[in-house]
């Protein structure tokens, strides 16, 4: 819980002045009682109106006092609690920010967005109840047991007959509720992972006719976690059946005794009430702080996911040690004797002792037959992932020798996964650069043979984009794509199959641009067509993680077999499309 102490020191005067006012409160609830006695058996017994009403005045000011500072306890809590939330929240999204993809595909999305959401606002109830309760219960407990035996030693006794039983239920319950929170949470997860999933694809699901399939399988899901969440909250069901019936039968030992004192007259009818109102607040203490308690189980479950988060070892952080003030400045990359898994403890490799060589200013096609690793291989040069053996090198440095911040500045990736924001095309592109003046955008996206098409829109660069750039093609998006990330300026411009969704016209057209606007700037370009990377200075050849082949178009159609098989097999498509 250390973590939380920084939140509760910046708003200290929340934390504190909760529990005082709360304090305050609950100090009145056990004086009422008490006057409304005398009232009873002296104002009302011997017909003094004056003594009633000097009295009920002085109960409606302490009524007005306890709202007063209830309402005062009841929002400084709220205030805490809710700022401490923000705080962890805070916290736990600039630790996913920091997060590699080993880390992201560790927790899966869907357990993150529940982590950072409903996790930590499990936690701010708990400190919200807390507050509220932490001292006010156990204030409200003690004075009534003192009170009670003000009133009548003999009969409170009937109160320590009925608190431990209490006690010992209300623990049992707790000890049961508490794995099952957690298993909740983690149907939780289920559930957000399937909807994130079934919500991102919907033009799949709808294209391959499968609704009902999903429905079947999120009916599947949300049935699981139906199940797990009535079983954590059937438990707390028992408290409050626990809590009653203990009330009803300590009131009903009470007043079998206190009856028999009233009928010998050692006990006045108002002592009688308010030892009932003091029965009753001791009860509810109990059944509160009960309460504390199962909520702090369901926090503490949540704490324990938030912790993993927070306590997640980065494996591709910078090395604090030293200051890294090295930059990039030409873009040449090497590969040196570089494997690499995935999955660290299984045998076969991704990458398989790869060593390449890569020159400043070079246009390089990577091939290969799908799963032989070439998306892979050009991850680990902004470090998205780290070589498990070798190094990769660029400007003769090993990557992991540069600041994360300085390498993936000079290092514009373009993924397969074409992502865009909600947001104006201009708002997009300049992720890129949020500084880019308009002739920066209007250039970056003539280079990337976008201009044409942005233009072609009612509202040119300032037209918004819905969610993913669901109003734009594949081809479309990509190429904004493209020109996001020449905004960078980059010293070297990965492309991961980004032209795939374009003509072979517009193809051609990048290339070209590429190769004259880019002079010095290194371009590796994975491709399934081998036109993309036709006239590049230097083609790769992978497969199954290993380079078979490294050259010109006509040197590997001349030696390299499996640069072949690929060439010869799309050069016969495209004859019997022609054909």
């Amino acid at each position: 819980m250390k973590k939380y102490k920084p939140y509760a020191k910046k708003y200290w005067y929340s934390f504190l002045l909760g529990p005082f006012f709360m304090v305050l409160e609950a100090c009145g609830e056990f004086i009422l009682p008490y006057i409304n006695a005398n009232i009873i058996d002296v104002g009302a017994a011997n017909g003094d109106v004056p003594y009633i009403i000097k009295n009920g005045v002085f109960m409606a000011l302490i009524a007005v006092f306890m709202m007063i500072t209830g309402v005062l306890g009841a929002n400084f809590a709220v205030r805490g609690s809710v700022r401490l939330g923000a705080g962890v929240r805070a916290d736990v999204f600039r630790q996913i920010q920091k997060f590699s993809f080993n880390n992201i595909d560790e927790f899966t999305t869907g357990s993150l967005i529940t982590r950072i959401t409903n996790d930590i606002t499990q936690v701010q109830n708990f400190a919200q109840t807390l507050l509220r309760g932490m001292f006010r219960s156990p204030v409200m407990l003690i004075g009534a047991l003192i009170m009670s035996f003000a009133l009548n030693a003999k009969l409170a006794l009937v109160i320590f007959i009925v608190m431990p039983v209490l006690a010992v239920t209300i623990f049992a319950i707790i000890r049961v509720a508490s794995p099952r929170y957690t298993a909740m949470q983690k149907a939780l997860d289920t559930l957000n992972n399937n909807v994130g999933e079934t919500v991102i694809n919907q033009r799949v699901i709808k294209s391959f006719v499968r609704e009902e399939f999903e429905k079947i399988k999120f009916a599947a899901v949300n049935s699981d976690l139906v199940e797990k969440s009535t079983s954590a909250l059937k438990v707390m069901l028992f408290m409050q059946p626990v809590s009653a019936f203990a009330v009803n039968a300590a009131t009903l030992g009470v007043v079998w005794v206190a009856g028999k004192q009233i009928m010998v007259g050692d006990m006045e009818l108002g002592s009688l009430t308010a030892f009932i109102t003091y029965l009753s607040q001791v009860l509810t203490a109990l059944n509160f702080l009960a309460n504390i308690i199962l909520q702090g189980t369901r926090a503490a479950a949540s704490d324990r996911r938030i912790s993993e988060v927070l306590n997640a070892e980065i494996d591709l952080a910078d090395d604090k040690s030293n200051e890294k003030e090295k930059t990039v400045n030409s873009g040449s990359v090497e590969f040196k004797n570089v494997s690499f898994r995935y999955f660290k403890n299984n045998e076969e490799k991704v990458l398989n002792n790869i060593n390449l060589t890569i020159n400043s200013g070079e246009i390089i096609g990577v091939v290969g037959s799908t799963g032989s690793g070439k998306s892979t291989l050009v991850s680990l040069i902004p470090r998205l992932y780290d070589a498990d053996e070798g190094a990769v090198l660029v400007d003769g440095t090993d990557v992991r020798d540069y600041s994360l911040k300085n390498l993936r500045s000079a290092v514009a990736v373009v993924l397969q996964k074409n992502t865009l924001f909600s947001g104006t095309v201009a708002e997009n592109l300049r992720w890129g650069n949020e500084n880019a003046t308009d002739e920066e955008l209007y250039h970056a996206a003539k280079v990337a043979q976008a201009d044409g098409f942005i233009r072609s829109f009612p509202d040119g660069y300032d037209t918004f984009l819905g969610r993913g750039g669901a109003n734009l093609s594949g081809g479309q998006k990509q190429r904004l794509c493209i020109a996001r990330a020449l905004l960078k300026s980059p010293k070297i411009v990965i492309l991961d199959d980004s032209t795939s969704a374009v003509d072979t016209a517009t193809d051609a057209s990048i290339r070209k641009a590429f190769r004259e606007e880019l002079t010095g700037v290194t371009k590796i370009i994975i491709a399934q067509r081998i036109n993309s990377v036709i006239d590049a200075d230097k083609i790769i050849v992978l497969d199954e993680g290993r380079v078979v082949g490294c050259g010109t178009h006509k040197t590997l159609l001349a030696e390299c077999k499996e640069y072949g098989e690929i060439y010869y097999s799309q050069k016969d498509k495209e004859d019997e499309c022609n054909g």
